[in-house]
């Protein structure tokens, strides 16, 4: 305790947590760095405020003064946070993990991290959050892609929905890695290289009036042979051909004004990358049809159009006349790949719908997933938890009336073990000192709890899951951590690896995790050994 001019004593914190060790890693970095290059003693003088009042207000309340000074005029660092902050300055732990973008199961060990318990306990909280939503989301959007099928483009649209920016940042790169080929955010893009796609809203449709805002008219052919001067006209001849084709005479009468001249704006600004959002006003009567005339326009220059994005009404049924509507440009103007034009869905997508749309046949090729992929919503969290399994060389066990929350004691290895058709048929546990299960062994795999489900297997081919990424203060082999792109080839490997019963999205097989019969008598073993006896009275 301390003591101001008055002599009153000031006593520490309210909160006895904090303490000089409440703080960030990297400031005990800077000190000694600082220390190093005799800076230490240098004068400095340091502002604190902030940027904008909260709530939409314009007021805010000072608070905190008080702890603050109770803070300073306390502040020493004892022998033992010293001695620790020394000793913990380099890496100090051992961490062996599962490849990213593997599928793993219930059970299985997806990290394993060794070193002095109170350094490897103060990782707990921040490894169950990075490990959780990631985990979450990559599953989430994995299931997405199943559902879709392989060959439909995914496009994650969720920054606007996400908790949050780094929730949307985090939900772009782990929706990436579960399988979708391309994101709408562009922090994310430049963050992590992901591909980047978009097209324009309902509020830049609606935001021209005529066309007579369109100024600059011209447009250069992508040869660059010559320079069409008024590509507003030439949309407009082609829009009066398509209305009184054989074909199509009838389907549509006047368009919308106001949305033809969006997407004349829209192809001027970029005629290699024309894709509109056709359901402003009516996708049939004006969005469609104004879209073909600026592609047939832009054809006519050597561009090519990329399609159309629905956003509303009944895709299914939308997406087929749009097709037919293609089908019959291509066919009236003898235009070769113009029924092929691309369809994108979006509007409030998840598993359901698309399964939906699957039965109920459609034309879509690319989906637009935002809020309910990137919020999970259909699952909250993932229960991720990280547990003591040993001490000291002693292995340790956690015990519960609920078995499933029983956890599996000691050091583990864990295999991967493959039947005849290249299936993976179980992931075995075994003990770390366990001799490794080999092709054509037949192999004892039992329930880590339950007696009576056991089966043997020959394996043809074995896989060790878990690889060294941190070494600690050992001289281990480090794997490398592999770039984002390679992350998600292995996932999508995994998943088409898996056996299709147990991808199904209703009522699926569960796939077995078993331990090995020597970690199965030695998990009993100490159970038995831990659990306290009754007593009958």
């Amino acid at each position: 305790m301390d003591s101001n001019d008055s002599g009153r004593v000031i006593s520490g914190p309210t909160n006895p947590m904090v303490t000089p060790l409440l703080t960030d890693h990297y400031q005990f970095t800077m000190a000694y760095a600082y220390w190093k290059a005799s800076k230490h003693q240098e004068r400095a003088v340091f502002d604190l405020y902030f940027r904008k009042n909260p709530f939409g207000g314009e007021y805010t309340i000072f608070a905190g003064l008080e702890e603050c000074v109770r803070f300073i005029s306390n502040y020493k660092i004892s022998e033992d946070q010293i001695h620790f902050i020394k000793n913990n300055l380099p890496p100090s732990c051992e961490v062996y993990a599962i490849p990213e973008g593997t599928v793993v199961f219930p059970k299985v060990p997806l990290m394993r991290i060794e070193g002095p318990v109170a350094v490897v306990q103060l990782l707990e909280t921040p490894i169950v959050n990075l490990i959780n939503y990631a985990s979450l989301v990559s599953t989430n959007a994995a299931r997405h892609r199943f559902v879709a099928g392989k060959s439909k483009t995914l496009l994650e649209f969720g920054l606007r929905r996400a908790q949050g920016p780094d929730g949307g940042v985090s939900a772009s790169k782990y929706c990436y890695i579960g399988g979708f080929d391309a994101t709408s955010n562009v922090a994310a893009g430049r963050l992590f290289g992901i591909p980047l796609r978009g097209t324009h809203s309902h509020a830049f449709v609606s935001s021209y009036m005529s066309l007579g805002e369109i100024t600059e008219k011209s447009l250069r052919k992508k040869d660059g042979s010559s320079t069409c001067v008024d590509f507003v006209s030439l949309v407009q001849k082609w829009l009066n051909k398509i209305k009184w084709s054989d074909s199509l005479c009838g389907i549509f009468s006047d368009t919308n004004k106001s949305e033809l001249t969006a997407f004349i704006s829209y192809a001027l600004a970029f005629p290699d990358n024309f894709l509109a959002l056709v359901d402003t006003y009516d996708v049939m009567r004006s969005g469609v049809p104004n879209f073909c005339a600026v592609a047939l326009a832009l054809s006519d220059l050597g561009y090519k159009a990329v399609g159309i994005r629905l956003d509303s009404g009944d895709l299914a049924y939308l997406s087929c006349e749009s097709r037919k509507f293609f089908c019959s440009i291509e066919k009236e103007f003898e235009l070769p790949g113009f029924g092929k034009m691309s369809i994108t869905a979006s509007n409030d997508l998840n598993e359901e719908t698309l399964d939906a749309l699957n039965k109920q046949g459609h034309e879509v090729d690319a989906y637009g997933i935002g809020t309910y992929l990137v919020t999970c919503y259909a699952q909250a969290a993932l229960g991720v938890v990280f547990k003591l399994v040993e001490i000291n060389n002693q292995p340790r066990i956690k015990l519960s009336e609920d078995v499933s929350k029983v956890s599996i004691p000691c050091k583990k290895r864990i295999y991967r073990l493959y039947g005849k058709e290249t299936y993976p048929l179980v992931d075995l546990i075994t003990g770390e000192n366990e001799p490794p299960p080999k092709v054509g062994q037949r192999i004892l795999c039992r329930h880590p709890f339950q007696e009576s489900k056991r089966a043997y297997v020959v394996p043809q081919h074995v896989e060790e899951l878990q690889r060294c990424y941190c070494a600690g203060s050992s001289d281990k082999k480090r794997e490398t951590l592999p770039p984002l792109k390679d992350i998600r080839e292995r996932c999508i490997k995994q998943l088409e690896q898996m056996r299709p019963d147990h991808m199904r999205r209703l009522n699926p097989t569960p796939y077995k995790v078993s331990v090995s019969a020597k970690l199965y008598d030695y998990i009993h073993f100490l159970w038995l050994n831990e659990a306290p006896v009754g007593e009958l009275q």
